[in-house]
């Protein structure tokens, strides 16, 4: 069982940044792939960003490649989502959730970036960003 806790949430203006954090319970975060979701409101969870339980294979949506970054830290438990360049649209509550296969494709590792391949989730933090 493994436990997540967002923070770093907040109300920025457009073209700010924040940091995300997700603190993990348990002695082997290393060994889970790490994500990032966002709901929106009157919308559906998608896809952010993801980093695969080696920290060697990342993956991003579209929509914020190039202004996101995520990256992993095993001796703290923590995973990190850096938002830069911050746009309206950007709002939601950011969820981290916790994927416990060490997935690969063709022999290479790869993060996972569909819902239904995490197995844990948090309870979210708000991103609010005005114009």
């Amino acid at each position: 069982q493994v436990q997540l806790v967002e923070s770093g949430g907040g109300l920025v203006q457009a073209g700010g940044s924040l940091r995300l954090s997700c603190a993990a319970s348990g002695r082997t975060f290393s060994n889970y792939g790490m994500g990032w979701f966002r709901q929106a409101p009157g919308k559906e969870r998608e896809f952010v960003a993801a980093i695969s339980w080696s920290g060697g294979s990342t993956a991003y949506a579209d929509s914020v490649k190039g202004r996101f970054t995520i990256s992993r830290d095993n001796a703290k438990n923590t995973v990190y989502l850096q938002m830069n360049s911050l746009k309206p649209e950007d709002t939601a509550i950011y969820y981290c959730a916790a994927d416990r296969t060490q997935r690969t494709v063709l022999g290479a590792i790869r993060a996972a970036v569909r819902e239904s391949e995490y197995d844990y989730w948090g309870q979210g933090t708000q991103v609010t960003v005005s114009s």
